[in-house]
């Protein structure tokens, strides 16, 4: 259960604050260790964090390190600032909590490890996981057959782009912006925007059209970055930007006769009801 500023987990609510420049949310530590320790007093929560905080400290862990503090609203109608943590550091945290609240996600963490390591020595389960979880997201087969299609392109182009003195993964995502910006007219966070996305990946929310102009798009920046020999941020810029007219033009010739735009802001948000909408 979410609204803008809070969630709630077993009827506690847990604050939470987005950060539109690095696109996550954060949640209040203390409010998480309330919740996981069953404390009825909040002071109470305050000072079991307060004396977890010197335990992780001692035990050489940067989990405190990674915590900031922003300001949220208080009990007393206040901005006060206090702790805050992203899913990374928070799963982290969980895990040094003895709960039994806790204890289903540590088990969770565990098979999720465990399932990473198999996927290491066998990537062939990493493509199938990623099937059967985007089924599971009421995605269509001819949806994930695009989605993943779209993913070889996109592989292709960033070896080209490591190959060549491309930097990861500011460089990338700067290259990435300038090619989607060129065939859509919006970069990267407006499309996301124009979905209602905020931490979402956005591939995971086009539609069919969407991903097949993305693909071309990038399958064209590639090869002419090829014939051109591009190297360095600099060169790679001029492929991204100078040969938009192949995917940008595509788009609006179908556009034009069919009455209907290819970006759009449909989403998968709302499950089920979307997957026919969407495909």
């Amino acid at each position: 259960m979410e609204d803008n500023n809070l969630s709630v987990f077993e009827w506690k609510k847990i604050r939470k604050i987005y950060d539109e420049k690095q696109e996550k949310w954060y949640f209040s530590v203390i409010d998480i260790i309330w919740a996981l320790t069953e404390q009825n007093d909040y002071k109470k929560a305050k000072s079991y964090w307060t004396t977890l905080k010197n335990r992780i400290k001692y035990e050489g862990s940067e989990l405190v390190t990674n915590c900031d503090q922003l300001k949220m609203l208080a009990s007393d109608w206040k901005m006060r600032l206090t702790d805050v943590a992203d899913v990374e550091a928070l799963l982290r945290l969980i895990q040094s909590v003895p709960s039994k609240k806790a204890e289903p996600i540590k088990l969770w963490l565990a098979r999720v490890g465990y399932e990473r390591m198999q996927e290491i020595t066998n990537p062939e389960k990493s493509i199938v996981r990623a099937r059967e979880n985007w089924l599971k997201a009421w995605r269509s087969e001819k949806w994930i057959t695009q989605r993943m299609s779209w993913q070889e392109t996109r592989n292709k182009l960033t070896d080209y782009w490591a190959d060549n003195w491309v930097k990861k993964w500011d460089e990338f995502a700067i290259l990435t912006n300038i090619i989607h910006s060129e065939w859509t007219w919006l970069s990267v966070k407006e499309h996301k925007n124009l979905k209602n996305l905020k931490s979402q990946n956005l591939r995971d929310h086009m539609t069919e059209a969407e991903l097949i102009f993305t693909s071309l798009a990038e399958l064209s920046t590639r090869q002419i970055a090829e014939s051109m020999k591009t190297k360095g941020l600099q060169q790679n810029k001029i492929p991204a930007k100078k040969w938009w007219q192949v995917a940008k033009n595509a788009r609006k010739e179908l556009e034009a006769k069919t009455w209907k735009h290819v970006v759009t802001g449909e989403n998968f948000l709302k499950g089920k009801r979307n997957k026919e909408k969407l495909n």
